[in-house]
C-alpha cells in the first residue's frame, strides 16, 4: 500500500487587483509548486466582497495582508499559523512578518532623487488606510539626516473620514501652494501619486520642471497611466510572496522560529517622465551629467567628458563635489552599477553579458566594484531580488 501525500491547505488573503498584489501571489505559487504539496484558497471574499476566511474553512495556515482590525481579529480566532506581508499591522503577537524594508525603500528614494539634484523634499500621503504611517516616518527621517527639509502633507483630518474631491482638491492645492520650488515629491504609493501629478496638471504646475513625483511604488498600470507617466520604488513582491511561504512551510512543520520581522529590501528605482530632470543651476554639471548618462555604458573615463566640454579637471571635481557629493568618476561608476541592480534582478543575462552590457572591461571588474558598494556579491544580490 502507497502512502498518501498529504495536501496542507492554505488561505492566501491578498486581494489580486494591483500589481504589487499579483507579483506577492505569484511568490507564493512559486514556492507552493516547487518544494511541497499545498492547495492555496487565493483571495476568499464574504457577501460583501471583503477579504475574510469562509466559516467552514479548515486549513493549515495563512498569508494575509492584514488591513484591518476586523480582519486581525478573524484571523486569530482561527489560532493557525499566520504570516503577515504587509506594514499595515506588522509586529502583530503571534503573526509572523515578512514585509517591505521601508529604510531601504526610504533610502532609496532619497538617492534617486538627491541625483537629481534635489534639495528639497517632500512627503505626501493623505490620510488612509492602504499604507503604514511608517512607509513616511522613514522617508522623512532620512532626508532630515542628510541635512535637508521635508515637508510632509498634513490636511487636519483623520483616517476613515469622507472627503469630496474638491475639497481634495483644495486641500492639496493650498498644501502646495506653501512648498518652494523647485522640491521632489515622494508618495505613498502610485494611486496618490497619480493623484498629485492630475492636481498639478489643473493648477499647472510643471512635472517634473517644478515638482519631480515619486511613488513609493510602482504598480505599473497606475504609473503608465499617470501624466506624465510616475517614476516609482519597485518593491521586491515575488520575493516577499516566496518567502512568506517558505517561512509559512517552516511554521506548519511546528518549527520554533523568531518573532523578528523579516524585511525584503525593494529591487530598486524604475525610471520614468516624472523624475527626469536634473535641478541643478551650474550649466557645466548638468552638461556632464547627461554626457555621462548616454555614454556611461561605454569605455569612457573622465578625459571624455572634458572633451566635451570645455573646464578643467579641478573645476568639474569641485562643481561635482558641491552639487552631489561625489566625483565625476564616481558617477560614471554609479550609473553603471545602477543599471547592473537592474539587469541582475529583472533579466536572466550572465554576470559577464551584464558587466559588459554596463561598460565595465569584465566580470571580475564589475564584481569588485558591485562589491563594494553594496557589500555583496552579483550572484547573492541576483538570488535576493530576482523575479522571473
Amino acid at each position: 500500500m502507497t502512502n498518501q501525500i498529504q495536501v496542507r491547505q492554505v488561505a492566501v488573503l491578498i486581494e489580486t487587483e494591483g500589481t504589487w498584489e499579483a507579483s506577492v501571489i505569484r511568490g507564493i505559487a512559486d514556492y507552493a509548486q516547487t518544494y511541497s504539496h499545498w492547495h492555496l484558497l487565493i483571495d476568499p471574499r464574504d457577501h460583501e466582497l471583503r477579504s475574510a476566511l469562509p466559516d467552514r474553512w479548515s486549513g493549515d495556515g495563512i498569508i494575509a495582508r492584514i488591513g484591518s482590525r476586523l480582519q486581525l481579529e478573524q484571523i486569530r480566532k482561527r489560532k493557525l499559523p499566520t504570516v503577515n506581508v504587509d506594514t499595515l499591522y506588522e509586529e502583530q503577537e503571534g503573526i509572523y512578518d515578512v514585509v517591505t524594508d521601508d529604510a531601504a525603500r526610504a533610502q532609496l528614494a532619497l538617492e534617486h532623487l538627491r541625483d537629481r539634484g534635489f534639495e528639497r523634499f517632500a512627503y505626501f500621503a493623505p490620510p488612509s488606510h492602504v499604507y503604514s504611517a511608517k512607509r513616511g516616518l522613514e522617508f522623512v527621517a532620512a532626508v532630515r539626516e542628510a541635512g535637508f527639509p521635508c515637508e510632509e502633507y498634513k490636511p487636519g483630518y483623520r483616517v476613515g473620514r469622507k472627503i469630496g474631491w474638491e475639497e481634495q482638491q483644495r486641500r492639496v492645492s493650498s498644501w502646495l501652494d506653501s512648498l518652494e520650488f523647485p522640491v521632489a515629491i515622494l508618495t505613498a504609493d502610485a494611486q496618490r501619486g497619480r493623484q498629485l501629478a492630475e492636481i498639478c496638471h489643473l493648477r499647472e504646475i510643471r512635472v517634473p520642471d517644478e515638482i519631480a513625483i515619486l511613488a513609493g511604488d510602482n504598480d505599473e498600470l497606475m504609473c503608465d497611466v499617470s501624466t506624465p507617466p510616475l517614476s516609482g520604488i519597485a518593491v521586491a513582491g515575488q520575493r516577499i510572496g516566496y518567502e512568506a511561504m517558505a517561512l509559512l512551510d517552516r511554521l506548519t512543520q511546528g518549527e520554533e522560529i523568531s518573532p523578528e520581522p523579516r524585511l525584503i529590501p525593494p529591487k530598486g528605482v524604475t525610471s520614468r517622465q516624472s523624475t527626469d530632470i536634473l535641478s541643478i543651476d551650474d550649466e557645466t554639471v548638468v552638461r556632464a551629467l547627461r554626457f555621462i548618462r548616454a555614454h556611461a555604458f561605454q569605455d569612457i573615463a573622465v578625459k571624455d567628458i572634458l572633451r566635451e566640454i570645455p573646464v578643467s579637471r579641478r573645476c568639474l571635481e569641485i562643481q561635482f563635489r558641491n552639487y552631489l557629493g561625489r566625483s565625476p568618476a564616481e558617477e560614471i561608476r554609479r550609473v553603471r552599477l545602477e543599471k547592473g541592480r537592474e539587469l541582475l534582478s529583472q533579466t536572466t543575462m550572465s554576470i559577464r553579458e551584464i558587466a559588459t552590457a554596463c561598460g565595465f572591461a569584465n566580470a571580475t571588474r564589475f564584481g569588485v566594484a558591485f562589491r563594494k558598494r553594496e557589500g555583496q556579491t552579483p550572484l547573492s544580490y541576483r538570488k535576493q531580488t530576482f523575479e522571473g
